[in-house]
């Protein structure tokens, strides 16, 4: 059947593999990585385009001081398989090589990766960090991405149906495609159109704020137009540029990321002439990657779950004391919070009052396990980390933070922690995968009705709902609202039953599995992508 489907070659930024392969910075590239697995184990005709990233992300340690500082380390990657082609791409009017390598070692589908660390290479710095330039240097990463892109898959005879482009980044690729079509004779109208056949868009971000631009002079000015005139640019990403519009118009159809997220892109992109429709996929997560094999069941009785459970939260307790040097107590509830330090995530938002949890904190009661990074240029998310440093200072024995956030942190709390909390200003959550991982581990999610919740959500059955679905005007009033919600269900609901109800606590986490593990698998997810994308 999979000869039968339309090749894919599916275009993103980041891709979140291996812990080993620092090629990701979150949740965006975990979702590639998880793509390409998912798509590796059921046959499916897709390919992986990106960037082989010579620093990776950040490095983010905490210093001396409690605050974070970044650092930059050159990695090299012996599983890369040499394909042997090199395009080239003209950036500021040089010619730029990209070599193109091939990862095909974590169970993936094939992954190629365009490199401009070269010898003697005008540029070679432009596939050096991951999200670490602005202007100039973010419009030739993504040229590298989109136009070499391209013209690699062209070169190493890969024959492509569809061109998904996951997020904005990728839509230089579209004007290659319009580009090769006119340089055939056909007209720009005409080119267009063709080459919105062939693509479709997911779309991320939530925040009209958080959608990249450019002002159009810029991209002429790089070489990113590929002869294409203002005027053309200006008819297909608007003046200034912007990705996402661009995605949107050089699409068939284009998805958001959960139903709510879809909804949402709808209402913030219903003003842009001749878009696309947005349809809602939500994302699905890789149940190999991040599902312990202890918690797949079936299990004989809710105490060989528990069982299994409690063995999973020792390990993690134990990797917990590794990272930090605080030894947490299995016995009491483990409290999980654990991705990027974005404002909108509020990650320190349990401490708003934080009198009404001391004592509970100063007892161990409750314990809080914190990890995630900040944007390197993201001022308010470093204080955010250096907020939670600060609390696992005052608290000792119950707050810990784990520096460095990876994909090891990651698959470590979400397999055992009792607790997943999830706190974002609704309705800027695009989906949260981390929260489908852990509740198909058995760890209740205890979340604001965003992302992907408001589809799982069966509160005091599959885990607890935190507010409604009112989002007031101001973000002072949210978080005033959302911080009492959040303190009424710990305390009157979360805590009382861990402590006092286990029965009712095992049922939940079983109820926690049975209702996440297909229904948010990556499987799920593309078959849906072939049904209402691809196929569209």
């Amino acid at each position: 059947m999979a000869n039968q489907l339309p090749r894919v070659a599916y275009f993103c930024m980041e891709y979140g593999l291996d812990n080993s392969f620092k090629q990701w910075a979150g949740g965006l590239g975990i979702l590639a990585g998880d793509t390409l697995k998912g798509a590796h184990d059921n046959g499916l005709p897709m390919v992986g385009v990106g960037l082989n990233w010579k620093h990776g992300y950040t490095d983010q340690r905490i210093g001396r001081d409690g605050r974070p500082y970044d650092s930059f380390h050159d990695y090299d990657y012996p599983w890369l398989k040499d394909t042997g082609v090199t395009v080239t791409v003209q950036v500021r009017g040089n010619d730029v090589r990209a070599k193109v390598w091939l990862c095909d070692h974590f169970g993936n589908a094939p992954l190629f990766l365009l490199d401009t660390d070269l010898a003697d290479n005008p540029e070679s710095w432009i596939t050096g960090q991951l999200y670490g330039g602005f202007g100039d240097q973010r419009v030739a990463q993504e040229m590298i991405l989109g136009i070499g892109g391209v013209r690699a898959l062209q070169a190493l005879g890969v024959e492509v149906d569809i061109y998904h482009f996951n997020e904005g980044h990728a839509v230089l690729a579209g004007l290659e495609l319009i580009r090769q079509k006119m340089a055939a004779g056909a007209s720009f109208e005409d080119a267009w159109q063709a080459t919105r056949r062939q693509v479709v868009f997911t779309t991320h971000t939530p925040v009209p704020e958080g959608n990249e631009w450019h002002p159009i002079e810029r991209l002429l000015y790089m070489g990113a137009n590929v002869g294409l005139t203002y005027e053309q640019l200006a008819r297909i990403g608007g003046s200034p540029f912007n990705m996402t519009v661009a995605g949107l118009r050089l699409a068939k159809c284009a998805n958001g990321v959960a139903q709510l997220h879809g909804e949402t892109a709808n209402r913030m992109w219903r003003g842009v002439e001749g878009r696309c429709e947005i349809r809602a996929i939500t994302n699905g997560v890789h149940l190999p990657t991040w599902v312990d094999p202890r918690m797949a069941g079936p299990f004989n009785s809710l105490e060989e779950m528990w069982e299994a459970h409690m063995a999973i939260k020792r390990e993690t307790i134990d990797f917990i004391a590794e990272r930090t040097g605080v030894r947490l107590d299995p016995e009491n509830l483990l409290i999980g919070f654990s991705r990027r330090a974005a404002p909108y995530k509020r990650s320190d938002l349990i401490f708003r009052y934080e009198e009404r949890v001391r004592g509970l904190l100063e007892q161990g009661k409750i314990q809080i396990v914190f990890s995630g990074k900040a944007h390197p240029h993201d001022d308010t998310g470093k204080q955010i980390v250096h907020n939670l440093v600060t609390m696992a200072e005052q608290y000792p024995r119950s707050v810990v933070f784990i520096e460095n956030y990876d994909m090891e942190i990651a698959a470590a709390l979400t397999r055992g922690c009792d607790v997943w909390l999830n706190n974002p200003r609704r309705p800027q959550e695009a989906c949260g995968t981390s929260g489908m991982k852990a509740a198909m581990n058995g760890v209740l999610n205890a979340s604001i009705l965003d992302g992907w919740w408001p589809e799982a959500a069966q509160h005091g059955v599959n885990g607890w709902v935190i507010g409604d679905e009112v989002v007031p005007e101001s973000v002072a009033e949210q978080d005033e609202r959302d911080a009492l919600a959040l303190y009424r269900v710990l305390l009157d609901e979360i805590v009382p039953t861990y402590y006092e109800n286990r029965q009712k606590w095992l049922e939940m986490m079983k109820a926690s599995i049975e209702t996440t593990r297909e229904r948010f698998s990556v499987d799920r997810m593309l078959r849906e992508y072939w049904e209402r994308l691809y196929t569209a």
